[in-house]
């Protein structure tokens, strides 16, 4: 008898216990840490870290994500966007579009104590819900009037994010809040602003062909008239080398004569032309010399 009623208060312990560690226990998620609130004491300073964790029932704990988690705000029904959050967003026109925001949030981890008083108590998804989301959406459209309808909807779209990551971040940044990656995920436009910016986009890009057909003439031209320059030249030089060697042989001529010249005594000059005389009058067979004197040159008889 006191054995079975000993089994039976050891099961009774054992189901306690198990209950008492139900009851007390508290997984926290990778990525995540708790705060923990005492009711005997307030907040406590300590955080807890990713893993299973003892908590009395004096404790709750309240959980918030350290690490970078995505979020979304559109028209249709996206990761933690249920309804149709999308809105509208001015620009520097004074046009309205419609737009998709995508961004990711995590909370600063020595500031989560702080994070968790200021919004009193809330955890970090009620947090999302009730202050980052109804921020991320005003403080959107402070600043899409920065940009021009061209610029946001194409022309521009990087840069326009590049600013909302970072002015926003800067804002969040005071609530122990890290934002990161704000992207207008898709803008709608209405059909008649669709409209104009496609006109808009098809008038720059052929204004953007234009210019580069310009480029392309003006460089060609500029080819054309070196390939010119260069024939010219060519040309110049083969003219000037026809020019030098002309002057080369004129020169060389006249050298020549000059040295037959003085090469020329009266003599000669005589022996030549009763040369040229013998040689016509053989040829039509009579060549009679005349001759003056004994000692002197034979002379043609011109009368003959």
């Amino acid at each position: 008898m006191n054995g079975k009623i000993g089994g039976i208060a050891t099961g009774i312990i054992i189901a306690l216990i198990i209950i008492v560690a139900f009851f007390c226990t508290e997984r926290i998620p990778a990525g995540y840490v708790g705060v923990v609130y005492n009711m005997n004491g307030g907040i406590e300073d300590k955080v807890l870290t990713q893993g299973w964790k003892f908590v009395l029932p004096t404790k709750k704990v309240t959980k918030f994500s350290i690490a970078l988690e995505p979020s979304y705000m559109t028209a249709s029904k996206q990761g933690d966007s249920p309804d149709d959050e999308s809105f509208e967003i001015p620009t520097k026109e004074g046009a309205s579009l419609e737009t998709d925001v995508a961004f990711s949030y995590s909370y600063k981890l020595e500031e989560v104590p702080n994070t968790f008083i200021r919004f009193h108590g809330q955890n970090g998804t009620e947090v999302l819900k009730s202050f980052i989301k109804p921020k991320m959406q005003a403080w959107i459209k402070e600043i899409t009037p920065e940009f021009t309808m061209m610029e946001i909807v194409a022309t521009k779209r990087g840069a326009v994010n590049a600013t909302l990551t970072e002015k926003l971040g800067e804002r969040f940044k005071s609530y122990g809040i890290i934002i990161d990656n704000i992207a207008l995920a898709d803008v709608r436009p209405d059909e008649d602003t669709a409209r104009a910016i496609t006109e808009k986009i098809q008038a720059q890009e052929a204004l953007e062909k234009a210019k580069v057909n310009a480029e392309k003439d003006k460089v060609e031209a500029k080819r054309d008239k070196e390939v010119a320059e260069i024939a010219a030249e060519k040309a110049r030089i083969e003219a000037q080398g026809k020019a030098d060697a002309k002057l080369i042989e004129a020169n060389a001529e006249a050298q020549s004569n000059k040295k037959i010249a003085e090469s020329l005594t009266p003599e000669l000059i005589e022996l030549k032309r009763v040369e040229a005389e013998r040689q016509k009058a053989e040829s039509i067979g009579n060549w009679k010399p005349s001759v003056i004197g004994g000692n002197s040159m034979p002379m043609i008889n011109m009368g003959e």
